[in-house]
């Protein structure tokens, strides 16, 4: 499973996004399933409803009702791991739906993500040294 940011759904739903491109053709290339977090699908609906209005929000949860991506369940178990992630990159500062994306790359042993995110995702690591592969950074 390939972990998906706020920024890359948001990308996807807004054609003047500057990474709309990247992320529609990283996701056509795809041959496994989509997986996010909580944190991210509360982020992402926020963001679609304040940029870009109620159709581009219902659009979206049409298209995760419909099985476009798995969500990732956090547990209180969790939430030891959240708060070391975020105490740890402070100087970000990391938020919680970041570090719900370190701690699932983590759970699944596999660090590919889509994010606009670079310069955070090329920072962070899951068990404490594994770098992510961004699959929209095609710089990084």
């Amino acid at each position: 499973m390939i972990i998906a940011d706020t920024g890359f759904f948001l990308a996807l739903a807004n054609r003047a996004d500057r990474d709309n491109e990247a992320a529609v053709s990283a996701l056509g290339k795809l041959r496994e399933g989509l997986v996010t977090t909580w944190p991210v699908v509360t982020e992402t609906a926020h963001l679609l409803a304040n940029r870009l209005g109620t159709h581009a929000l219902l659009t979206w949860v049409a298209s995760a009702r419909g099985g476009a991506f798995e969500i990732f369940e956090l547990t209180s178990a969790h939430w030891l791991r959240l708060e070391a992630l975020m105490r740890h990159y402070a100087e970000l500062p990391m938020d919680l739906a970041d570090a719900s994306l370190v701690l699932l790359a983590e759970e699944q042993n596999d660090g590919r993500i889509l994010s606009t995110d670079r310069r955070d995702f090329r920072t962070y690591r899951w068990k404490k040294r594994k770098p992510f592969k961004n699959l929209l950074d095609l710089d990084g």
